[in-house]
Formats: C-alpha cells, sequence, structure tokens
C-alpha cells in the first residue's frame, strides 16, 4: 500500500513535467507555423510554470466553482459532517471543507492541494441513493484520495488540461483568422515548408495526449483509494454495495465537465462501456477503470 503510495508521487511528478513539455511543444508548433520557434517555445514555457503555480493555490476553487458546489449547511447535512468527522479522527486527518452538489446523478469528488487544504463535494444524489453504511464507504474514497496526496495531481490537471486545450484553440484560430486562407501581396508564405505541416499536426495532437495523461492520472489513483477506503472502515461491504448502486444508475453527473471528470468516483459523463467499433480507442480516455473490475477486486479483500 505505501509502497503504492510513493509510486504514485513519483509518477505525479513525472506527469507533471509531462504537462509542461506538452505546453512547450504547443509553444514550439506555433512558433513553427509564425516563423519564431524559439521566442514562442520560452513564452509556452513562463505560460506553463504561471499556469501550474496559480493551479497549486487556486485550482481547488476553481473545481469547486466548476461543479457548483456550495458549503455543506452543517444542520442540514449534520449526517454527512458526523460521517466525515469520524472518518477523519479514525484516519488521523484533519476534518476537510465539505461541499454539496445540486445534481440527481451519485457522485462524489476530491479535491485541493494537501490534506491541510482539501474539500469533499458529494451530490444530493448520492445522498438520497446510500445508506449509512454505503455513504461512509464512499467518503473514505474521497478521504483516501486526501491521505494519499492523489488530490494534488489530480486538482492540478483541471487546469493544466484546460490550459493545454485553451492554447491549441487560440493558436489556431488565430492562424484561422489571420490572413491564411488568403493571400495577399507581401504576405510570407510558409506553405511549402514541411515544419509547418508538422507545428500544424503538433497543435492537433497536443489536446489528445493531454486528455490521455489526464486519464492515466485517475485510473490507478481510483483502485488504491477503493482499497485504502476498505482499510480506513474496515468493512469492505459497505463499499461494494456504494459501487453497486453506482453501476445500476446510469444518470449523467450534469455538473461534471470534461477537464473534471477524472476528479470524480465514477465516471461522470455519458458514453462510457462503449462496445463498438471505436471501443479499444475510447478505453484510452477513460478517466476511470470500470465499476465491475472494482468490485471484482474488492470482493477479493
Amino acid at each position: 500500500m505505501f509502497e503504492l503510495i510513493r509510486s504514485n508521487k513519483r509518477r505525479s511528478i513525472a506527469l507533471i513535467a509531462g504537462f509542461i513539455i506538452v505546453v512547450a511543444l504547443v509553444g514550439a508548433a506555433v512558433g513553427l507555423l509564425v516563423g519564431n520557434g524559439p521566442v514562442f517555445t520560452v513564452v509556452a514555457l513562463i505560460l506553463s510554470g504561471l499556469f501550474a503555480f496559480a493551479s497549486y493555490w487556486k485550482a481547488d476553487a476553481i473545481a469547486l466553482r466548476v461543479s457548483r458546489a456550495r458549503p455543506a449547511d452543517p444542520a442540514e447535512y449534520a449526517r454527512l459532517h458526523n460521517l466525515v468527522e469520524g472518518l477523519c479522527i479514525a484516519g488521523g486527518l484533519p476534518k476537510p471543507r465539505v461541499y454539496i452538489v445540486d445534481d440527481p446523478a451519485p457522485n462524489a469528488f476530491a479535491t485541493g492541494r494537501n490534506p491541510n487544504h482539501a474539500a469533499i463535494a458529494v451530490t444530493t444524489g448520492l445522498l438520497d441513493l446510500l445508506n449509512r453504511v454505503e455513504l461512509e464507504g464512499v467518503v473514505a474514497h474521497e478521504l483516501s484520495h486526501i491521505r494519499n496526496y492523489d488530490i494534488l495531481i489530480s486538482t492540478l490537471a483541471v487546469t493544466m488540461v484546460g490550459a493545454v486545450a485553451l492554447m491549441t484553440d487560440m493558436a489556431i484560430r488565430m492562424m484561422w483568422w489571420n490572413g491564411g486562407r488568403v493571400a495577399r501581396r507581401g504576405d510570407h508564405s510558409d506553405s511549402n515548408n514541411p515544419l509547418a505541416f508538422v507545428g500544424f499536426a503538433l497543435l492537433i495532437v497536443a489536446p489528445i495526449i493531454a486528455k490521455a495523461m489526464q486519464a492515466t492520472i485517475s485510473r490507478r489513483r481510483e483502485t488504491l483509494a477503493d482499497v485504502s477506503a476498505c482499510q480506513l472502515t474496515r468493512y469492505p461491504p459497505g463499499l461494494i454495495s456504494a459501487l453497486e448502486k453506482l453501476q445500476e444508475d446510469t444518470t449523467v453527473t450534469h455538473s461534471a465537465s470534461t477537464a473534471t471528470a477524472h476528479l470524480w468516483i465514477e465516471q461522470p459523463l455519458s458514453g462510457v462501456g462503449d462496445g463498438g467499433r471505436l471501443e479499444g480507442p475510447h478505453k484510452l480516455f477513460d478517466t476511470h477503470p470500470p465499476l465491475e473490475e472494482r468490485i471484482a477486486l474488492l470482493r477479493e479483500l
């Protein structure tokens, strides 16, 4: 267990470095297209550093705002606060901030930069669907993300993936509206330069690489958090029953977005479990392992 946690921390550092490299490649690609490669690469590196710094301090607030989460009133949601406090005492964790998301789909997520600056959010649909023991398993899963330091890289990914998508989108729009379609007298043409095609290909591929990295961030951490949750509650059937109810429910979490999909306890968006011809490529971008695999693993504990 602890070796997996250490491995996750090492992978987190590697993934952050990978995001910075992708952003630098985006800058180099823009430079290839406009004829100022080194300048745009340096600018992209500076921007990636600024995004990483800002993400470290503010990404949790961004994730909560994007998900339309609101603070859970201690009187109205006494059962939830009681569960969080009890599990935090058992796990030796400081109590995180507790939020509610008004959404009929059952789901939950944790965010923050460390155990002292963390938050968990659950949907109203989850509170309506699960009994106390099942809810305890889900809360323990989210607290395990906090204890295992999964939340830092997962929270950083919210803004980093968005940064890559935003930069590539802006670059392509600038090329589109900056005279690329109509040749004008005195314009410098790079249409026959093969490096320009390489740059354009990089702009197209970069968001896909970022999404694949986002999926990689979440899949392994979900399995570890499941096992850690059972270690915390000492009662695997509670989380198993909760995951089975989530598996049966087909409601789409409308409060989720592609940038925050990896934060939730289960894949929140539609299109999961596609068994068609593109099943293989689709699985590359799944932010969570299949629920049946997670349930089967917990049954072996």
